[in-house]
C-alpha cells in the first residue's frame, strides 16, 4: 500500500513538471547553450544544471524536452519563412503571368481585327478592274511597320540642347515600355524557358521585326536600385564588351539622367568584324515608383551627335531597349528586360548571317546573360552558394571574366592592342598575329614577367571553321572531358614555361604528344550550372631519359560554358589558361581554347550546304552536305562555327620557331576536331545504329556475333535472346544491352586496352568510341580488381571464362563506379582461335 502511494506521488510530481515555467534569467541560460550547441548531449545537459545554480530546480528531462521544443520552434520558423519567400515568388510571378496574358491577349485581338479588314478589302477589290486604292496594301505594310519598328525621323538636334537629348529620351523610353509590356513586337517564348519561381523568368525572342530582339521578365531577391546599379556595368556581365565609355552626363528636370555612352563588342569569331555602338541612355523613375533604364543608338533619323567614327569597327544600331524594374512587395525586383538590335547582317559572309540574324543568340548572350548575373549575385548576398577553398565569389567571377576578355582579345586581335598579323606560310586555314607591346597588357591580365627582359612578346595562332551536324555542347563536353584525344603534353609544358624564369626550348607538335591524364577540381560553377570554373591537373608522364624534364603535373584555369544540349541558340565554349600551383588571386593568364557557335539551320535554299570559303580546306567532308530542305528528325541538321585560337609567349630570337610550331599545332587540333567531330555527330550513330568498324578488329557485326557464340560456349547460357532475324539484330541488342560489355586486347607484352563497348559500356567509362582506345583496363579496374583479375586470368585463358565479384572501378573522369558482378569471357573467332577478351559489368553505377 505504501509502494503503491509512492508510485502515485511519483507519476503527480514528474506530470507537474511538465508544466514548468521558466524565469526570463532561465531562459536566458538555456538560450546561451542553445546558440553554441542546438543538440546537447546528455552530459552537457548535467554540466549545464551545475554550472548554472538558476536551473537546479529543473529535471534533467525537462532540460531536453526544452531543448527538443526550441530545435522544433527553429525548424517551424525557417519552414514558415520559406513558404513566405515562395508565396511571394508565386505572387510576383502570378503578376508577371497576368500581365504576359493581357498582353497576349491585346495581340490576338490586334491581329484578329487585321485579318478581319483585310479579308474585307480581299472581298471588295475585284481584279478585273484595277483600282489606285492601296488601302489594302496600306493595311498589310502598316501591320509589317508595327512589327518592323520604324523609327521616325526627326530634324538634326544640338548635341549641347539638354531639351533636345530629352525629346530623344522620351521617345526612346516610351518605345521601350511599349516593347517591354506592350505588343510592340511580335513576341514568341522560347522553347525551355518555363516560368516559375526560382527560373531566370519568361524568355521570349522576336518574329518578323527588324534586327534581333529578345526579351525577358523575371523576379530577384536584389533591391531596384542595386539591380539597375549591376544593369548599368554592362562590362562587369557581358563577356563580349570590350570597352563601355560614358562621354557626358546630363541630368533632367525629373530627377533623371541622359549619358551618351560608346561601347565597343568583340566579334564572335575570326571572320567578321567587331561592332561598336554609338547610344544614348536614360535613367529615371515611373510614378509608380518604378525604375527605367532605357537606351538607343544615336542616329542621323533620330537626331542628335554622331558619335566617335568606327574605326576598325561596324557600326551597329541599338534599337530602343532596357530594363524596366519594378520594387516586389516583401523586397526584392521585377525585372522586364528588353535587348533590340541591327548587327548590319549584309556586312558579314553570308554562311556567317545566321549568327546575326538570331535572336535566340542574342538571347542567350546578352538578355538571359543579364538575368543570370543578377541572380547570381542576389543568391551570393543571400549567403545561399558557398564556394570551397576560401575563394570569395567575386574573385571567382573575376577569374572568369579574364578567361572570356583574354580570349576574345586573341581572337579579335585588335590593333590598337598592339596585334600585328605576321606573313603566312601560303595556305590561308591558320593566321598568325603576334603582339610585342607589352605595355598595353600591363592593366589587363598579362605582366611584365612574361616577357623576357630582351625581348619578346605574345603569339596568337588562330583559326575558324564549319562543322556539321555536331551540337555545340557536345562537342565541347568531349574536348574538356578527353584532353588527350587532342592536346600536346609538350606544347602544354611549353606554355606552361611562361610562368618561369626559363622557359623550355621550343616543342615540335607531335602526333598524341606525351601520354597525360587529367584530373578536374571543380572550383565554381553558376546557379543554372550553365558555366563551370574549374581547375585541371595535368598528370604527365615521360618514356625516355631527354624527356624527364617534362615528367611533371602542370595545372590550367579552365572555364566551360554552353553544355546544356537543351540550351536554344546557347554558344558552347572551353577556354583555358596555365596557372603555377601557388594560383594566387592575381595570378597570370595567357588564355587559349574553343568556341562553338550553333547556325540555325537554313530550310530555304542551296545555302543550306553551302560552306565557309576561308576554311574550305577545313571541311569536314563533302559527305556531310544534305540536300537544301531535308530535315533531320532528331534535331541535328545544323551547322557550326567552330573558333579555336592559342597563345603563346616568345622571345625575339626565337619568334620564328615558335610561330612554326604554333601554325602547326593548331593545324593538328584542327585535324583531331575534325576526327572527333565525325566520330561522335548522333545523325552518324543514329543511322548506324551502333558503332562504326575500329582500327584492328573485325566489322562491328561479326565481333558482335563473336562475343554472344564465345559466351554461349564457354557458360552454355545465352548473353540475351535475338528477337529479330534480320542481319544486324545481335549488333542492336548487344548495343543496347543495359548491362556494361566491353571488349580489350589481349597482349602478353602489353596492359589490354578496349577496343570496343556497347552503349552501356561508354556510359560506364563517361567516353566515346573515338576516346575508348586509349583507355587501359588497368586505368579502369582498382587494386582489388586487378588482383582478382590476375588470380582468375590463367582460369578464363583454361575454361573460357570466371565470375568475378563485386567491386569498384573507374570511369576514364575518375569517377568511381560500383558493380555487382563482373564476368570475364574469351572471345574466339570463326577459327575458334583467341581474339580479344570480353567483360560485362552487370548493374553498375555510380558510387
Amino acid at each position: 500500500m505504501a509502494l503503491s502511494m509512492h508510485k502515485d506521488s511519483s507519476n503527480n510530481q514528474m506530470d507537474s513538471s511538465k508544466y514548468v515555467r521558466y524565469t526570463p534569467e532561465q531562459v536566458e541560460a538555456l538560450e546561451r547553450v542553445y546558440a553554441e550547441c542546438p543538440k546537447p548531449s546528455s552530459l552537457r545537459r548535467q554540466q549545464l544544471i551545475r554550472e548554472c545554480p538558476i536551473l537546479s530546480n529543473i529535471e534533467p528531462k525537462q532540460i531536453k524536452v526544452w531543448f527538443q521544443n526550441r530545435r522544433c520552434r527553429e525548424k517551424q520558423r525557417k519552414e514558415a519563412s520559406r513558404l513566405q519567400t515562395v508565396n511571394r515568388k508565386l505572387t510576383a510571378m502570378n503578376k508577371l503571368l497576368m500581365e504576359e496574358n493581357d498582353r497576349l491577349q491585346k495581340q490576338v485581338s490586334h491581329l484578329v481585327y487585321e485579318n478581319g479588314y483585310m479579308k474585307q478589302q480581299i472581298h471588295t477589290v475585284t481584279p478585273l478592274f484595277p483600282t489606285t486604292d492601296n488601302s489594302c496594301e496600306s493595311v498589310v505594310m502598316s501591320g509589317q511597320n508595327q512589327q518592323q519598328n520604324p523609327t521616325p525621323q526627326h530634324p538634326q538636334r544640338d548635341a549641347n540642347n539638354p531639351a533636345g537629348l530629352l525629346a530623344i529620351a522620351e521617345e526612346t523610353l516610351a518605345e521601350f515600355l511599349s516593347k517591354a509590356t506592350g505588343t510592340a513586337v511580335d513576341w514568341v517564348q522560347m522553347i525551355g524557358m518555363k516560368p516559375g519561381p526560382d527560373s531566370i523568368g519568361i524568355v521570349a525572342v522576336s518574329r518578323n521585326c527588324s534586327g534581333v530582339a529578345a526579351r525577358a521578365c523575371g523576379l530577384v531577391s536584389l533591391e531596384p536600385t542595386k539591380v539597375a546599379e549591376i544593369l548599368k556595368d554592362r562590362s562587369s556581365w557581358y563577356r563580349d564588351c570590350r570597352c563601355l565609355e560614358v562621354l557626358s552626363i546630363v541630368p533632367t528636370g525629373n530627377g533623371g539622367t541622359i549619358e551618351l555612352m560608346y561601347m565597343q563588342t568583340y566579334a564572335p569569331t575570326t571572320l567578321a568584324a567587331a561592332r561598336d555602338f554609338f547610344t544614348l541612355r536614360y535613367t529615371t523613375s515611373l510614378e509608380d515608383g518604378s525604375l527605367v533604364i532605357c537606351e538607343r543608338s544615336l542616329t542621323s533619323s533620330t537626331g542628335g551627335p554622331t558619335g566617335p567614327p568606327p574605326s576598325n569597327f561596324v557600326r551597329a544600331e541599338l534599337l530602343p531597349s532596357g530594363y524596366l524594374i519594378r520594387p516586389c512587395e516583401g523586397g526584392g525586383s521585377i525585372i522586364n528586360i528588353v535587348d533590340h538590335i541591327d548587327l548590319d547582317v549584309w556586312s558579314v559572309p553570308e554562311v556567317l548571317r545566321p549568327l546575326y540574324e538570331s535572336s535566340k543568340i542574342l538571347a542567350q548572350k546578352l538578355t538571359i546573360a543579364a538575368m543570370q548575373h543578377i541572380r547570381q549575385i542576389a543568391q551570393e548576398s543571400s549567403g545561399e552558394i558557398q564556394y570551397g577553398g576560401g575563394r570569395q565569389p567575386a574573385v571567382l567571377r573575376t577569374f572568369s571574366q579574364r578567361l572570356c576578355r583574354g580570349f576574345n582579345d586573341a581572337v579579335n586581335g585588335f590593333v590598337d592592342d598592339g596585334w600585328s598579323l605576321m606573313s603566312n606560310d601560303g595556305v590561308e586555314d591558320v593566321t598568325i598575329a603576334i603582339n610585342s607591346s607589352p605595355n598595353k597588357f600591363l592593366g589587363s591580365h598579362y605582366n611584365s614577367s612574361m616577357f623576357p627582359a630582351f625581348g619578346g612578346g605574345v603569339l596568337c595562332a588562330k583559326a575558324s571553321m564549319l562543322l556539321q551536324d555536331v551540337p555545340p555542347a557536345l562537342l565541347v563536353r568531349f574536348l574538356r572531358e578527353h584532353r588527350s584525344e587532342w592536346a600536346d603534353y609538350g606544347v602544354d609544358a611549353y606554355s606552361a614555361a611562361s610562368l618561369k624564369a626559363s622557359p623550355y626550348a621550343v616543342p615540335c607538335a607531335r602526333p598524341g604528344g606525351f601520354p597525360s591524364s587529367q584530373v578536374i577540381l571543380p572550383l565554381a560553377h553558376t546557379i543554372e550550372h550553365e558555366e563551370f570554373l574549374e581547375v585541371v591537373r595535368i598528370e604527365g608522364h615521360a618514356f625516355s631519359p631527354e624527356d624527364m624534364a617534362l615528367a611533371r603535373d602542370m595545372y590550367l584555369l579552365q572555364l566551360c560554358s554552353g553544355v546544356d544540349e537543351n540550351a536554344i541558340g546557347a554558344c558552347a565554349q572551353l577556354v583555358f589558361a596555365p596557372i603555377d600551383e601557388s594560383f594566387a588571386d592575381d595570378a597570370l593568364l595567357l588564355p587559349s581554347g574553343f568556341r562553338v557557335i550553333p547556325l540555325d539551320p537554313k530550310t530555304d535554299g542551296p545555302a543550306a550546304t553551302r560552306t565557309l570559303d576561308l576554311a574550305s580546306t577545313l571541311e569536314v567532308g563533302s559527305g556531310n552536305a544534305r540536300p537544301a530542305g531535308e530535315a533531320d528528325l532528331n534535331g541535328y541538321n545544323l551547322r557550326s562555327v567552330l573558333t579555336i585560337a592559342f597563345q603563346f609567349t616568345f622571345e625575339n630570337h626565337l619568334r620564328d620557331n615558335v610561330a612554326a610550331m604554333a601554325r602547326q599545332y593548331v593545324r593538328s587540333v584542327v585535324g583531331s576536331v575534325q576526327r572527333v567531330a565525325m566520330a561522335i555527330a548522333p545523325s552518324r550513330l543514329n543511322n548506324q545504329l551502333g558503332p562504326k568498324s575500329l582500327p584492328g578488329s573485325p566489322e562491328a557485326l561479326t565481333l558482335s556475333r563473336w562475343i554472344c557464340r564465345s559466351y554461349r560456349i564457354h557458360t552454355g547460357a545465352e548473353l540475351f535472346r535475338v528477337e529479330s532475324t534480320a542481319g544486324d539484330a545481335i549488333l542492336k541488342q548487344l548495343w543496347h544491352h543495359s548491362d556494361a560489355i566491353m571488349c580489350c586486347s589481349v597482349k602478353t607484352t602489353a596492359s589490354p586496352v578496349f577496343t570496343f563497348a556497347n552503349q552501356a559500356g561508354l556510359d560506364m567509362l563517361e567516353t566515346t568510341l573515338v576516346a575508348l582506345q586509349d583507355i587501359m583496363l588497368d586505368r579502369v579496374l582498382d587494386e582489388a580488381g586487378r588482383k582478382i583479375l590476375c588470380s582468375e586470368f590463367s582460369k578464363i585463358m583454361q575454361q573460357g571464362f570466371a565470375y568475378l565479384p563485386a567491386g569498384i572501378c573507374v570511369s576514364s573522369m575518375n569517377r568511381p563506379v560500383s558493380y555487382e558482378q563482373a564476368i570475364a569471357w574469351k572471345v574466339l573467332n570463326d577459327e575458334d582461335s583467341n581474339h580479344c577478351l570480353a567483360f560485362m559489368f552487370v548493374n553498375w553505377s555510380f558510387v
